[in-house]
């Protein structure tokens, strides 16, 4: 025999009583946080790597290694052992590298073959002619002649009021960069990095040592730039 429900009366549902008012499902959603994209980041110098790590990013993890000047092709290499040895899954890989002084025939292959080979093995690849130190220059003005390193290092001296080549590369004034660009009003990263690109745009066709001046570290920007604390 169906068991009887109880009456409800008819002073209760004016009332509202609790146990007769319905449960609503909850409007509350389950917060699911990303994991933090994991970048490696494979320099051939410390300015480079300092750099990198100077940037206040909060939703990647860096990880930037200085190789200490190895050749392109070598550094290349030696990114791939690193990847092949890490018990880290990288999200991106990039390589970083400028165009040796010396610029012979055997320099200009093994910048061209390098970049190729990064390329062939998935690698994002930030590279400069002449200098890295263009993208720093870039902050201030525009330039689409061919200057090598010592151009950029006078400059760079008469901005900052320091012997660039004694004093430039210590490990005191490395750390010093980002915030000095940054700080400088005549400084600019939003137009580095368009001018930057416009360098790109006008040279991508062309056989990589024949960019020139080109610098690509400005993708590299933007991708730091976007996971930056806001």
């Amino acid at each position: 025999m169906p068991k009887k429900t109880k009456a409800i009366k008819v002073t209760d549902r004016r009332q509202k009583k609790a146990w007769l008012r319905k449960s609503k499902v909850s409007k509350y959603k389950m917060e699911t946080k990303e994991m933090n994209k994991v970048i490696l980041i494979v320099c051939e110098g410390q300015t480079e790597k300092i750099y990198f790590d100077s940037f206040p990013v909060v939703t990647l993890t860096v990880e930037a290694i200085d190789l200490s000047g190895q050749a392109k092709q070598k550094l290349v290499e030696s990114t791939r052992r690193i990847v092949h040895d890490s018990d880290k899954d990288y999200d991106e890989i990039w390589c970083v590298f400028d165009m040796d002084i010396k610029q012979g025939a055997k320099e200009l292959s093994d910048y061209d073959n390098a970049i190729e080979n990064a390329r062939q093995l998935a690698y994002k690849v930030a590279y400069s002619n002449d200098a890295f130190e263009l993208w720093f220059y870039l902050h201030f003005h525009y330039t689409d002649e061919q200057h090598n390193r010592t151009f950029y290092y006078k400059e760079l001296g008469k901005k900052w009021d320091i012997n660039y080549v004694k004093q430039g590369k210590r490990y005191d004034f490395c750390k010093s960069i980002y915030e000095r660009l940054n700080k400088d009003e005549n400084a600019s990263q939003e137009k580095a990095i368009a001018r930057a690109r416009k360098l790109y745009e006008a040279q991508k066709d062309l056989v990589y040592h024949k960019q020139n001046p080109i610098t690509l570290v400005y993708l590299l920007i933007e991708l730091l730039n976007e996971n930056m604390r806001k």
